[in-house]
C-alpha cells in the first residue's frame, strides 16, 4: 500500500494502481475522455491532467502511477487553467449541434463543457468540416465532426474483438477515424464502440433520432440472447422498449454485449405479431375472450384426459417460477409424467468473449429444476412418436413453435386439445385450440439461470393489463419508476398477457387445488425450499448481479 494525498488529504491505496485508478476507488473527480477501465492507456486526450508536487509539470492521471508520499492537486488554480485550455482546444473545431445529436443527454463533452469549460470561446475562425452520416459498418454511424480522437473504438476492436478495422487518417487537425480499405465495422460486438464513445461521433443505426434519454426510463434486466445471459438496462417510452444497453457486470459480460442481443432481444416485445388477447377455437375459428374464458376451458377440458394421455413441453425461454409452476401443475393436477423441452443449440455460433451456442437464457435453470433429469426418461422424438400413435391426445406447449420443427408438421392436427402459452402468433398458436397470451421478459418479474449456474433477475420495464395486479396499491412516486407505462395521452398497456407461473396456477384452482401464489418472489421462495440447486436463494441474495445457484446438487421438482 502507499499513502499519498489528494488535495490535502491523507489516503492509503494499492501501489500498483495510476492516480486515476485511485481517484475513482476515493470518489474523487478527475474529468478523463480516453481512458477505458477495459482498455489499455492511450493518454491521447490530457483532460486527466493534475499537479503532483516536486513534478515541473502536470502529468496525465491516466498513466502515472501512485507512489509512496506523492501530492497530488486536482482542483488548484493550475490544474483548472490547464483543464480549461484543454476543454478549449477540443471544443475549436466541434460543431454546435448538441439540440440534434443523440448522445444529448449522457455526453462527457457536454458534461465537461458545463463544468470545466471557460464557458466562452476565443476562436472565431472557420470551423474544420469533416465528413458526417458515414456508415462504418451495418449498424454504426459515424460523425467524423464530433469526434475528439480519443481512440476507444480502436482500442476495443484491437483489444477485446481482436479484429483491428478502424484506424487514424490524416494528420493534425485533419485527423478522423475511417475502416480499414475493404473493411467494414462488421464484428459481432460493433455497437460496443457507441457506449463507450464519449461523445456522439458514433451512434445506433437502429436507435438513431428515435428517443432522448430523458425521455426514457431504464430497467436493470438481462438479455435473453443466448446462455451467457448478459446483464443489460431495458430503456423504455410510451410503453415499449426501445434501446438494449450493456450493464456492466464482471461475473458475467464485463462491460460488453453483442450486437445480436442487442438488436433481436426487444423488438418482438413491441411487434404487432404479439397475441394481445386470450383466446379458444370456436366452429374452427380462434377468437379472443376473456381471461376467465380462457381458464376455465382449459381446466374443463383438461379433466377429459387421463394422466398418460397428457404431454407437457416447457420452455428455456422463460424464467424458472413459470417452468417449477408448470412441472408442479403437470404432476400434481394432471398427474402427466411426460415432461420435455427443447434445447436450441447453434454448433459453431459461439466464441471466447460472450457468445454461446446455446440460444436460450435459461436452459441451465430448466435442467436444475429437474424437467428432464428425474422425469421418465421421455425424448421429443418418444412425444412425437405418441402423438403420431394417439396415445397422447392433449399437448401442452410454453413459449416453443412446435411446427418451425419437422418432426412435429402433420402430426399437431391430431391432437384432441392443444394449449399453447405464447408471447407472439406462430404456426402453432394458429393451430391451437386454447391460447393464452404471454408476458415476455421484459413484462414480469423473475429468475432466469445462464450456463454457468448464474442466478439474475428479470424486472418489469413494461408492463400490460394482465400484469398490472402486481402494481395494485403502490404509490404514485412507485408508478414513476416504470416512466413509461402509459403514453402521452394517457393510455394504458395495450396487450392482455400473463406470467406462466400466475396461468397455470389459476388453472390449478380451477381443477380443485390451492395454488396461492400472490407474486413470482413468492414461487422462487418455494423453488429455493424444495429444489437444492437454488437452496438459500432468495431475491435479495441474487441482488443486482446475480448469485451461483449449486449446480452440483440433485435436481427435481
Amino acid at each position: 500500500m502507499a499513502t499519498i494525498t489528494f488535495n490535502g488529504k491523507e489516503y492509503q491505496v494499492d501501489e500498483n494502481t495510476t492516480i486515476l485508478q485511485a481517484a475513482i476507488e476515493l470518489g474523487i473527480e478527475i474529468p478523463y475522455f480516453c481512458w477505458h477501465p477495459k482498455l489499455s492507456i492511450s493518454g491521447n486526450c490530457r483532460m486527466c491532467l493534475v499537479e503532483v508536487e516536486r513534478m515541473p509539470k502536470l502529468v496525465i492521471a491516466c498513466m502515472t502511477k501512485v507512489a509512496d508520499g506523492m501530492v497530488i492537486n486536482t482542483m488548484n488554480e493550475r490544474v483548472i487553467t490547464a483543464r480549461e485550455a484543454v476543454m478549449e482546444f477540443l471544443l475549436i473545431n466541434h460543431p454546435l449541434d448538441c439540440p440534434i445529436c443523440d448522445e444529448a443527454g449522457e455526453c462527457k463533452l457536454q458534461d465537461y463543457a458545463y463544468n470545466y469549460s471557460r464557458g466562452v470561446s476565443r476562436f472565431d475562425e472557420t470551423k474544420v468540416h469533416k465528413p458526417k452520416r458515414v456508415p462504418l459498418g451495418p449498424k454504426v454511424m459515424f460523425d467524423a465532426e464530433r469526434c475528439i480522437l480519443c481512440s476507444r473504438c480502436i482500442r476495443f476492436c484491437e483489444e477485446v474483438v481482436r479484429k483491428p478495422q478502424l484506424h487514424f487518417v490524416q494528420r493534425g487537425d485533419h485527423t478522423t477515424i475511417e475502416t480499414f480499405p475493404d473493411e467494414e465495422l462488421d464484428n459481432p460486438y460493433s455497437m460496443n464502440v457507441i457506449d463507450i464513445c464519449p461523445v456522439g461521433a458514433l451512434t445506433s443505426r437502429d436507435f438513431r433520432f428515435r428517443s432522448r434519454v430523458w425521455e426514457m426510463a431504464s430497467t436493470e434486466s438481462v438479455c435473453i440472447g443466448c446462455a451467457r445471459g448478459c446483464n443489460t438496462y431495458l430503456w423504455t417510452r410510451n410503453n415499449q422498449v426501445m434501446r438494449l444497453t450493456p450493464r456492466i457486470n464482471e461475473s458475467v459480460n464485463s462491460h460488453w454485449m453483442c450486437d445480436y442481443g442487442r438488436l433481436s432481444t426487444y423488438k418482438f416485445v413491441n411487434d404487432d405479431l404479439r397475441i394481445q388477447e386470450p383466446m379458444i377455437k370456436q366452429d374452427d375459428k380462434q377468437i379472443e375472450v376473456a381471461w376467465e374464458t380462457a381458464l376455465k376451458t382449459a381446466a374443463q377440458r383438461l379433466k377429459e384426459f387421463k394422466p398418460n394421455e397428457i404431454e407437457v413441453i416447457a420452455s428455456p425461454f422463460t424464467t424458472n417460477e413459470d417452468n417449477y409452476i408448470l412441472a408442479k401443475f403437470t404432476r400434481k393436477i394432471t398427474k402427466a409424467k411426460m415432461i420435455e423441452y427443447i434445447d436450441h443449440i447453434n454448433e459453431g455460433d459461439e466464441d471466447d468473449i460472450l457468445i454461446r451456442a446455446d440460444k436460450t437464457p435459461n436452459n441451465t435453470g430448466v435442467r436444475l429444476l429437474g424437467l428432464r433429469e428425474n422425469d421418465t426418461g421421455t425424448t421429443l422424438h418418444e412425444i412425437k412418436e405418441a402423438i403420431r400413435q394417439k396415445k397422447v391426445k392433449c399437448l401442452i406447449v410454453m413459449n416453443e413453435d412446435l411446427l418451425e420443427r419437422e418432426e412435429f408438421r402433420n402430426i399437431l392436427s391430431s391432437l384432441e386439445l392443444l394449449i399453447v402459452h405464447s408471447w407472439r402468433h406462430n404456426k402453432t398458436t394458429a393451430i391451437a385450440d386454447i391460447v393464452f397470451s404471454a408476458a415476455t421478459y421484459a413484462e414480469v418479474e423473475g429468475t432466469i439461470t445462464n450456463f454457468e449456474g448464474r442466478v439474475q433477475r428479470l424486472k418489469p420495464a413494461i408492463i400490460t393489463k394482465g400484469e398490472n395486479r402486481a402494481l395494485e396499491g403502490l404509490s404514485m412516486s412507485r408508478w414513476d419508476t416504470f416512466g413509461t407505462a402509459y403514453d402521452k395521452w394517457g393510455r394504458g398497456p395495450r396487450r392482455n398477457a400473463r406470467s406462466g407461473w400466475e396461468v397455470f396456477s389459476q388453472i390449478a384452482n380451477l381443477m380443485g387445488e390451492k395454488f396461492t401464489y400472490q407474486s413470482a418472489e413468492e414461487v422462487f421462495n418455494e423453488i429455493s425450499e424444495k429444489i437444492p440447486a437454488f437452496k438459500g436463494l432468495s431475491y435479495q441474495s441474487i441482488g443486482r448481479l446475480g448469485a451461483m445457484a449449486k449446480t452440483h446438487e440433485k435436481v427435481g421438482v
